[in-house]
């Protein structure tokens, strides 16, 4: 039998991803956006996703929802959203705004989980935001052993081709083996060996270099998948081979979905203006387009952190997708799932402004992998890949605005609705200035 791991916060499913591949069984999912836990339900039919407000969540109802009666829960993983930020004279996880994290240490203990994950932004180590992280720990201490020092994980040095790096807090119940961190396997794209052996890592070009140009195809402009032949395809390298899970080995130990190779999907055209275009092709592979404020890629190394923009309650502003290195616009959202470690088959809401959030806000999978290998290790566990492949769910889920979303969960829709009659000029503005801000590579 599979160890279980429950996912708060879970998003589109990057931590429930790479733990399935690890050798795990994702059981229950927790994700208050609905559009957000729709996606998850697609990819992961056989766990239990409740769209639910953490703060509203039981252990009973996560047991009740899984299934799994008293079972042991093997791990709780999440990355709960902080503000990160001590007033002056209480301590910070009193803070209303970083709520979240006090309820994750909640649910770690109620579920009475053998092990548990933290995921957050390397921030959370730094100034005055180290405050919450030292009490986070101390809060877990009287009844988990915890794995010190802690250590921030950079993504391009587990198989991504991005240069993203995040916070990784690991802990097991008093008595068993404690994890230790899994040791980089490559170094990223791009760099040069130094005093590592490692191998070097994906590149952009070898993560993208197999995908047909979405701008071929008239079609992708009223629809983000398209059935294509071979023919379209370019040969694949060794990462790209993996991304469409053309050997056994592409899956690991998760559960084979069926699916359709040959589709290529969330790829939705995006229309620039010959000017831009034009700025697209002359900028530097490697910085910063100046006008733009946009990164653009380097074929021979990694993206730049991949940011998910804003929700729909601060005004729904889209994420700064990279330019292209080869091509006169930006990169799709298939071709971001591809920096980011998401397989082919693993599909993601059809408007670029969900699917690129779900990325954005995502852990990538292969440093997910990593981290639950570690686990599966401290455990003494010999993982095994199940042969049996699993439908994947209703390609309808995918479609769904917030407000179907939050009908089919049958929930309120407590999420800001986004507007698109009005604002128009200053959502443009906006976009300019997060871009100005957060499209810096490494960051």
């Amino acid at each position: 039998m599979r160890p279980i791991v429950v996912d708060l916060f879970a998003g589109a499913g990057g931590m429930s991803l790479g733990f399935e591949q690890a050798g795990f069984d994702v059981v229950a999912a927790v994700e208050i956006d609905p559009v957000h836990a729709a996606v998850h339900a697609f990819n992961f039919p056989n766990c239990a996703v409740l769209c639910r407000d953490v703060t509203t969540v039981s252990a009973a109802d996560i047991r009740n929802a899984a299934g799994i009666g008293a079972r042991k829960v093997d791990v709780v993983v999440g990355g709960a959203p902080c503000q990160g930020f001590s007033m002056i004279g209480k301590r910070a996880l009193d803070d209303p705004r970083n709520r979240l994290v006090a309820e994750f240490v909640r649910i770690v203990r109620d579920l009475d989980a053998s092990y548990f994950v933290f995921e957050n932004v390397k921030g959370l180590t730094l100034g005055s935001h180290r405050a919450l992280l030292e009490e986070l720990i101390d809060a877990l201490r009287d009844r988990y052993d915890v794995q010190l020092p802690w250590k921030v994980l950079n993504a391009a040095e587990y198989g991504v081709p991005q240069n993203r790096e995040r916070l990784i807090l690991m802990g097991a119940k008093r008595g068993l083996k404690l994890p230790d961190y899994p040791a980089p396997i490559c170094r990223p794209a791009g760099t040069p060996a130094g005093a590592t052996a490692l191998p070097q890592g994906p590149s952009c070009l070898d993560a993208l270099g197999d995908l047909p140009d979405a701008d071929k195809y008239q079609a992708l402009w009223a629809t983000d998948e398209l059935r294509l032949t071979g023919k379209d395809w370019k040969e694949p390298s060794a990462y790209g081979r993996e991304m469409r899970s053309l050997s056994n080995d592409s899956w690991h130990f998760a559960h084979p979905r069926k699916w359709t190779p040959n589709y290529l999907t969330s790829s939705l055209r995006t229309e620039h203006t010959d000017i831009s275009k034009r700025r697209f092709l002359s900028a530097e592979q490697g910085r910063v387009e100046p006008i733009s404020r946009l990164f653009k890629l380097p074929p021979s190394g990694v993206s730049n952190t991949l940011r998910a923009g804003t929700d729909a309650a601060r005004g729904a502003f889209t994420s700064p997708r990279p330019i292209h290195y080869q091509h006169a616009r930006l990169i799709t959202v298939r071709e971001m799932a591809r920096l980011h470690g998401f397989p082919d088959w693993f599909r993601l809401h059809q408007t670029k402004w969900h699917g690129a959030r779900q990325i954005g806000n995502a852990v990538p999978a292969p440093l997910a992998r990593a981290v639950g290998a570690a686990l599966i290790t401290a455990m003494n566990i010999q993982p095994h890949a199940p042969e049996k492949a699993i439908n994947l769910g209703d390609p309808a889920l995918l479609r769904m605005d917030m407000s179907a979303a939050a009908e089919y969960f049958d929930v309120p829709v407590s999420i800001g609705r986004r507007d698109r009659k009005s604002g128009a000029r200053k959502r443009r503005q906006h976009d300019i200035e997060a871009q100005m801000t957060l499209g810096v590579p490494g960051e």
